[in-house]
């Protein structure tokens, strides 16, 4: 019971981070959104790793976290800016795809997925095209829309290759992958900002909601690794996938955001061949 409470948890703050991460992304930088949070989240993992004494990786590990933090940096930078040129309520599901890509990725290294996969994989291809279609619902900006689909595919590609560097770094730490994830994320991110000239004035208040949003998908981490000790794995995964869910509802009732029919299903069927890929 424990483990469906913490991957429940961790579903929640997930949906909760990107909601928030997408709504500053519309009056700031995503780049700076996800920096600030991403060094939040890496000197409260540097700092658990410290207190425990947990010892420090090969460099053999590193490989992984160098793929996982790339993926990470440019997927999310995606799924930020889709969230804030488009509708979360559709943006969110169909960036939850990334979950395809690790399936994918064993498919040609020779693991055949399962039949739900598969399934759950056509079924989420579906969803996406649905809830691409713009059908006149009325969203919190007067139309629904379908701008950001696009991005969040990419972002579904970038942060899936991620999952893929991640499990690979894990086999060396699984607190110390994230660390490597973090801090090469961080890296890439903080390039972004200085690349691009964005503005890097905030207030503190601001400051301090970037760096919640970092801890709160530090702490999601945290609670999706835990319940993986203490329970099924399978059932764990599919949990922690419904995380958004919690963005969709936030924009419904914060944001005032409204679909069409069609939108509506799509968004639904995206999330249900979500679930099937993890449940796989």
């Amino acid at each position: 019971m424990a483990a469906l409470v913490f991957a429940l948890i961790a579903s929640i703050l997930w949906g909760l981070a990107d909601f928030l991460g997408g709504l500053y992304s519309r009056r700031m930088s995503a780049f700076l959104v996800l920096l600030v949070g991403q060094v939040a989240g890496l000197a409260g993992a540097v700092a658990l790793a410290v207190a425990l004494g947990v010892d420090a990786p090969e460099l053999g590990g590193l490989a992984g976290g160098l793929l996982a933090g790339t993926g990470t940096a440019l997927g999310l930078a995606a799924f930020y800016r889709a969230l804030a040129v488009g509708t979360m309520s559709i943006v969110a599901p169909v960036s939850a795809m990334g979950a395809a890509v690790p399936v994918l990725v064993g498919f040609g290294l020779g693991e055949a997925p399962s039949l739900v996969q598969g399934a759950g994989m056509l079924v989420a291809l579906a969803g996406v095209v649905l809830a691409s279609r713009s059908t006149g619902g009325v969203g919190a900006a007067g139309g629904a829309s379908t701008r950001g689909v696009g991005l969040a595919l990419l972002s579904a590609l970038a942060i899936g290759l991620g999952f893929v560097g991640l499990d690979a770094a894990a086999e060396s730490g699984v607190l110390w992958s994230v660390i490597v994830t973090r801090a090469v994320a961080g890296a890439i991110l903080l390039l972004a900002v200085a690349g691009t000239g964005a503005p890097t004035r905030m207030t503190r208040r601001d400051l301090i909601t970037l760096a919640l949003i970092g801890c709160l998908d530090a702490g999601a981490v945290g609670l999706l690794a835990l319940a993986t000790t203490t329970g099924l794995v399978g059932v764990v995964s599919v949990l922690g996938s419904l995380y958004p869910v919690s963005t969709v509802v936030l924009a419904q009732f914060v944001l005032g955001e409204r679909l069409g029919r069609a939108q509506a299903l799509g968004v639904g069927t995206a999330l249900a061949g979500v679930l099937l890929i993890a449940a796989g």
